[in-house]
């Protein structure tokens, strides 16, 4: 059993730890993000929305529950370590949306503030007869900005991956 100081004084010993937290835009695959990042907190500053956050452990972690990611860009240059590294006009990170069962607009009541905030439009309500029209998500539209997660009333939207992450350089 690999029991490192790490794991056990972070409480995961003996459970599945689940999926890697959700990291900064532009982060390396996640054990070379560990092996870099020196816990610093300065991407977490350099954050104009809010976004990053410290999290267990230390290590900076993106929290749509109340803010979005505007892709400025200004937590890279504060990583001299390297763990955020920003290679031309790259996508920050490949994530899309679902929009859950417990979604209002699929419980026939009417709301659209999903669809209200995204820029991209990538999601849409295409008017029903009969009916609220319930939300379409275009993944291949979404940048990935989060704004659609806080603003959901009944936490119905959620972050899914679209690809695996490149390997480390």
């Amino acid at each position: 059993m690999d029991i490192t100081r790490r794991r056990f004084l972070g409480g995961r010993i003996g459970r599945n730890p689940g999926p890697a937290p959700f990291r900064p835009p532009w982060s390396l695959p996640e054990a070379a993000f560990l092996d870099r990042c020196t816990r610093c907190d300065d991407c977490v500053k350099a954050c104009p929305t809010g976004l990053l956050r410290r999290a267990d452990e230390g290590f900076p972690v993106a929290d749509f529950s109340a803010a979005e990611c505007t892709f400025c860009g200004d937590c890279v240059p504060v990583c001299p370590p390297g763990a955020l590294v920003r290679v031309g006009d790259a996508a920050p990170w490949s994530f899309g949306v679902r929009i859950g069962e417990g979604c209002l607009a699929l419980q026939q009541v009417e709301c659209r503030i999903c669809g209200e905030v995204c820029d991209p439009r990538a999601i849409r309500f295409r008017p029903r007869p009969g009916g609220i029209a319930p939300p379409e998500v275009d993944n291949t539209s979404c940048t990935g900005c989060g704004a659609c997660i806080a603003p959901c009333p009944v936490v119905a939207v959620t972050r899914i991956p679209l690809t695996t992450a490149p390997e480390a350089p």
